[in-house]
């Protein structure tokens, strides 16, 4: 049966200049390295990219990042994390190609990006109005699966000092979830990490960054060498929906180990 390919990227933390480097490491080197080997491989009919594209937010990171999205020749979705400038993000990405709208249509999906970003903090928290615009997105289309997509993690990953970041207001999210069995799945970035477990039969997802990844299970901030990823994320027209993990080769390296954050 012929499906729905998504790509999934997240965690991108472009820097201001080409060749600077956080915690050591080349973020916009291994952002186009992923890219070149996940179309390399694979078709997709749509990239989403799950927050925190800049680390620093300005206008030079979102063009760049603009640039590199738009000769994949794709359509794609971009969501804000914490450390984006989200009313930067829609007027930069702002093309037929690349942009920030928050509902799509395929075929007998439908795709909801949600905004989890509270200014000027690390956590996330859902407002009344993202609420509101998911329950309104569901009611209108019962008919229709539904993946929704968030940066912030709505469920906890055994990281202590990750899970004081998760969204606040899960609970909430969740009431809304529980009235819609449309609802196959969610899909997060923010915690630098696979995930991939289930709650009231909704496939709840995290995502590797295209950059460096935390140490899972782990009290306190801490990195590990493990390879930058992405996902794909395959949608079928019977509600099924199958995804994988892909590291590119190799761990990373240069990757400063010794630190307390970033």
């Amino acid at each position: 049966m012929a499906a729905i390919s998504i790509l999934q990227i997240t965690d991108l933390h472009i820097l201001p200049e080409p060749g600077e480097t956080l915690l050591g490491i080349d973020t916009e080197h291994y952002f186009h390295a992923v890219l070149e080997h996940a179309f390399a491989n694979n078709h997709f009919d749509l990239i989403l990219v799950t927050g925190d594209l800049a680390q620093d937010s300005c206008p030079a990171s979102y063009l760049r990042i603009l640039n590199s999205l738009e000769a994949c020749n794709t359509p794609c979705l971009c969501l804000p994390g914490n450390h984006d400038d989200y009313e930067l993000m829609q007027r930069i990405l702002n093309t037929s190609l690349v942009n920030c709208r928050k509902q799509i249509f395929l075929e007998n999906w439908q795709l909801i990006c949600l905004n989890s970003q509270i200014p000027d903090a690390d956590g996330g928290r859902l407002s009344n109005q993202e609420l509101l615009f998911l329950e309104d997105c569901l009611n209108s289309k019962p008919d229709l699966h539904a993946l929704i997509a968030v940066h912030h993690h709505c469920l906890k990953t055994n990281s202590a000092w990750m899970d004081t970041m998760m969204i606040e207001n899960s609970r909430e999210l969740w009431a809304v979830i529980d009235k819609h069995p449309q609802v196959k799945a969610i899909t997060t970035g923010h915690i630098h990490q696979a995930m991939d477990i289930s709650q009231a039969f909704v496939r709840v997802l995290g995502t590797p960054s295209t950059c460096f990844q935390f140490k899972p299970d782990s009290n306190t901030f801490s990195v590990e060498t493990t390879a930058p990823g992405y996902r794909l994320i395959q949608l079928y027209a019977d509600g099924r929906l199958e995804s994988d993990i892909i590291h590119l080769p190799g761990q990373l390296s240069g990757l400063q180990m010794d630190t307390q954050g970033y």
